[in-house]
C-alpha cells in the first residue's frame, strides 16, 4: 500500500478547498505561557504550504489531559497566538470542538485561512474505547470541511486509534503530512539501516516503559547505553544495593536475564550523583554506583561515566537518544544529561554520525539546557510514536493513510 502524500494534495489543487488537520500542538505550560515551542515550530510548515496555496485549513489538536472535560487551563487560545505569528496571519481558535461557533467559523473562512478548533479532547469521544462513539465524532469533524480532505500531521499521536487521528481518516481523502513523513523516513533510517557503529541511549525512570525498544535493538546496537532513574533495576540486578533510588523490583530479573544476553552491549554508569532527598537544594555527592548509601537517591549518572559515555558515542555512525540522564530539571542534577547531549552534537559534527533525539523529556531536556538543537540530526516530536515504531508495532494513525 501507498500513503498519498501532501505533495500530492498539493500538485491536485487545494484553492479553495477545505483541508482538515490533525497536529501535534501539545506543549508545556506555565502560567498560561508557552515554555517550550517546538512542536508548534514543527507544525508551521505544513499549515504555512495549504494556506499559501488558498486552502480553508481547520486544524484540529490536543493540550494535556482534560479528561473529556472543558477546561479553560487547557484551552488551545495560547496555541492559536504563537501559531498566529508564526503564519504572519491571524489564527482564530473556536469555542468549542465540533459545536455551532466550531460551524458558524469554517463556514465563514476564506482561502488562505487558519482556524484552530476548541482542544479536541474537552469531548470524551476522542479517546473512546467505543468505535462507534469515536465515528460519530469523527463525522462531526469531516461535516466542518464538506468536499474536504484530511492531511495528518501530529506524528506525536499517529500510535493511537483516536477520532482525530484514525476515525476520520476513513471518512475523508487522506495524506500524510510533512511532519508525519519526515519522521517516518527517519526513524526507518535508525530502526531498519543503520550505519555502524550504533549506539542507543536510553534514560527516564522505568524500564518497564523501554523493554520493547530495548528487546527489537539489542540485537542490532554496538552499544546501548543506559542512564537516568531505569539504571538502577539494572545495577540493583547486578546485585548491587541502590538506597532509596526509583527501583523497579518486579523487572529485576527481566534486567538480569538482558545483561545476560546483550551484558556485551549494555553499558551502565560506573558512577551517580546521589542526594539526600529529592529536592534542587539536596545535599548531594558523587559515589560508585555500587556504592549508594542506604536512603541516598541517585539522581543523575556521574562524571566518569558522562566521559565513559562520551567516549562511546565519539565512535558512532549512527545514535538514537530517548530519556534524560537525570532530574535535567534540577541544575544539580544535570550535568549528566548536558554532557551525553554535547557528546552526540560533537559526534554528528565531528565524525558524520546521524542522530536522532527521540522527542518526549529528551526534546525537552535540549531546549531547557541550551543545546544546540541544528546540532543534531533531528529531533522528534514524538517520543511514544517513536519507541512504539521501533519496537515494530502497528501505528494506527499510520496504517489508515495506507489505502
Amino acid at each position: 500500500m501507498t500513503v498519498k502524500t501532501l505533495q500530492d494534495l498539493l500538485d491536485e489543487g487545494v484553492e479553495g478547498r477545505y483541508v482538515l488537520v490533525r497536529s501535534d500542538l501539545n506543549v508545556p505550560l506555565k502560567d498560561g505561557s508557552i515554555t517550550d515551542p517546538g512542536r508548534i515550530d514543527a507544525s508551521v510548515p505544513t499549515l504555512k504550504a495549504l494556506s499559501d496555496a488558498g486552502a480553508k485549513v481547520v486544524v484540529t489538536a490536543h493540550l494535556g489531559r482534560p479528561k473529556g472535560e472543558v477546561n479553560p487551563e487547557l484551552s488551545l487560545a495560547p496555541v492559536a497566538e504563537a501559531l498566529s505569528e508564526r503564519l504572519d496571519r491571524y489564527v482564530a481558535v473556536a469555542g468549542d470542538v465540533s459545536g455551532e461557533d466550531a460551524h458558524e467559523r469554517a463556514n465563514g473562512l476564506t482561502d488562505g485561512d487558519v482556524l484552530l478548533l476548541e482542544n479536541i479532547r474537552f469531548d470524551a469521544r476522542e479517546t473512546s474505547k467505543d468505535e462507534s462513539e469515536r465515528e460519530a465524532f469523527a463525522a462531526e469533524l469531516a461535516a466542518l470541511v464538506p468536499e474536504g480532505a484530511f492531511v495528518s500531521d501530529g506524528f506525536g499521536v499517529v500510535h493511537r486509534a483516536q477520532a482525530s487521528v484514525y476515525d476520520v481518516a476513513k471518512k475523508l481523502p487522506h495524506y500524510a503530512g510533512g511532519l508525519v513523513q519526515s519522521e517516518l523516513e527517519v526513524l526507518r533510517k535508525v530502526g531498519e539501516a543503520p550505519e555502524k557503529p550504533y549506539a542507543v541511549v536510553l534514560g527516564g525512570s522505568k524500564v518497564s516503559d523501554k523493554l520493547g525498544v530495548i528487546e527489537a535493538l539489542a540485537p542490532k546496537v554496538d552499544y546501548l547505553i543506559i542512564g537516568g532513574g531505569m539504571c538502577f533495576t539494572f545495577l540493583a540486578a547486578q546485585g548491587h544495593s541502590v538506597g532509596g533510588s526509583l527501583l523497579q523490583e518486579e523487572m529485576i530479573d527481566t534486567c538480569k536475564d538482558l545483561l545476560d544476553r546483550y551484558g556485551d552491549q549494555i553499558v551502565l554508569p560506573t558512577d551517580v550523583v546521589v542526594a539526600s532527598e529529592f529536592s534542587a537544594d539536596a545535599d548531594h555527592k558523587v559515589v560508585s554506583a555500587d556504592a549508594i548509601p542506604d536512603g541516598w537517591m541517585g539522581l543523575d549518572i556521574g562524571p566518569d561515566s558522562a566521559k565513559a559515555f562520551a567516549a562511546k558515542l565519539a565512535e558512532t555512525k549512527t545514535v538514537f537518544w530517548n530519556g534524560p540522564m537525570g532530574v535535567f530539571e534540577m541544575e544539580a542534577f544535570a550535568n549528566g544529561t548536558r554532557f551525553v547531549a554535547q557528546a552526540i552534537i560533537d559526534a554528528t559534527r565531528d565524525n558524520g554520525c546521524f542522530s536522532v533525539v527521540g522527542g518526549g523529556d529528551s526534546a525537552a531536556a535540549v531546549r531547557t539546557l541550551g543545546l544546540d538543537e541544528d546540532g543534531f540530526s533531528h529531533i522528534s516530536t514524538g517520543g511514544g510514536a517513536s519507541l512504539e515504531y521501533l519496537e515494530g508495532k502497528d501505528l494506527p494513525g499510520v496504517q489508515v493513510l495506507e489505502s
